[in-house]
């Protein structure tokens, strides 16, 4: 969002299970020439206390767990496949981070 609408939106992030940046999403975004490897995983205690004119949940489970943010003037859910749940090897792996960003960027350019 920040990459494509920065002028427009100020995006922050932030998780209802926080751990690490998954290096796979670190190494996907260099390739289309975002630089997420100093960023971190940060909870959504962090941003309760903030107001935001939208509040965008990307995983279901996220929209199950928190339906209701109380600084959110709007919300907007749009459920995308985890990467990081998946098994199999770094290449399927890597096919799968791809897409979903690629879906990612179309949503949020179609959407906003």
């Amino acid at each position: 969002m920040n990459s494509l609408f920065g002028d427009t939106y100020e995006a922050y992030s932030a998780g209802t299970e926080p751990s690490e940046v998954n290096p796979l999403a670190i190494k996907t975004m260099a390739e289309i020439d975002i630089d997420i490897a100093s960023h971190h995983s940060k909870s959504i205690d962090k941003f309760i206390k903030l107001e935001f004119d939208y509040v965008v949940t990307v995983c279901d489970h996220a929209n199950e767990v928190c339906p209701f943010f109380p600084g959110g003037k709007n919300r907007i859910h749009k459920g995308f496949e985890d990467p990081a749940a998946l098994e199999g090897n770094e290449q399927e792996k890597l096919e799968v981070f791809r897409r979903v960003r690629d879906e990612i960027k179309e949503w949020i350019e179609n959407t906003f």
